[in-house]
């Protein structure tokens, strides 16, 4: 069969779209696998559905590298809104979009006809180890600064969820850590059992960090938006950012507000379409 799609890249972090309002996929995880080889597919961190929704403007569904299903992904919903305002999907610049982690509400800038910011508000941070999930112990309220034991070496984790989990870890260089090492064995460690997402986080001051991230089911990408607003509840529950942060990373910088008052968590970044086409699928 053959399917029409559009890549699509919100900091670096790559997916391939497809408009389910007009084609089917059938084994979407299968698919995802496919398209993703950047030898012989076209290339990518993961497939992107964007489907119909009865209870929201749209609904995205998003499968990793290795055709496991994501619950959500900040880079690829801010790259939705792009496209369906540019595919003339809606004419709004404020509109929602059904995800596995709850309904999302995005911003859109435009300028001269194209998208060229989003906003997303990515919800409350959850931190209840149970909910993230993380194995603590009984009774245990928060998973803060914990001590974790990885290849004889300890670390000091954070774990909070987005709609899936993150482990936030502290290095004093993001560029020469070993990401490629250690994010794998936090992926699988028994802490986690349904693995979790990995971001390493230099703080620079109290509104700027680097981080790079290892993705469940992706490895390390160029960027992870739920992985930045992960990282920044980290920051401020200890102590080391302020509220309002730029995160810089390998694809580009994401703005990121921790809103306390409201306990919700704001992104703003930018999102590119690289190009469409359509390409032939087996079975």
């Amino acid at each position: 069969m053959k399917i029409k799609f559009t890549k699509m890249q919100g900091c670096g972090n790559d997916y391939v779209y497809v408009n389910c309002m007009e084609e089917t996929i059938n084994n979407p995880g299968e698919v995802s696998r496919y398209v993703s080889d950047r030898h012989f597919g076209i290339g990518s961190d993961g497939l992107i559905l964007i489907c119909p929704s009865v209870v929201a403007d749209f609904r995205m569904a998003m499968y990793n590298a290795d055709g496991s299903e994501g619950k959500m992904c900040g880079n690829g919903i801010r790259c939705i809104a792009k496209y369906v305002y540019e595919h003339g999907l809606t004419d709004k610049e404020q509109i929602s979009i059904e995800t596995k982690s709850g309904i999302k509400y995005l911003d859109l800038t435009v300028k001269d006809g194209k998208v060229c910011l989003v906003k997303v508000d990515m919800g409350a941070p959850v931190l209840k180890p149970e909910e993230i999930p993380v194995v603590a112990d009984k009774g245990t309220d928060t998973f803060i600064d914990q001590p974790v034991c990885i290849d004889g070496s300890e670390y000091k984790i954070t774990c909070v969820s987005m709609g899936n989990p993150h482990a936030v870890i502290f290095v004093d260089d993001t560029k020469n850590f070993a990401v490629s090492k250690y994010g794998p064995l936090f992926e699988k460690h028994t802490l986690f059992p349904d693995s979790v997402n990995t971001e390493f986080v230099q703080v620079i001051s109290r509104n700027e960090i680097n981080m790079r991230v290892w993705e469940r089911g992706s490895g390390e990408t160029l960027a992870c938006g739920t992985g930045t607003c992960a990282a920044i509840v980290a920051c401020v529950l200890n102590g080391r950012t302020d509220c309002e942060v730029t995160v810089h990373l390998l694809g580009g910088d994401l703005f990121i507000k921790y809103d306390r008052e409201n306990e919700t968590v704001w992104m703003t970044g930018p999102a590119e379409t690289v190009f469409d086409g359509e390409i032939e699928i087996n079975g």
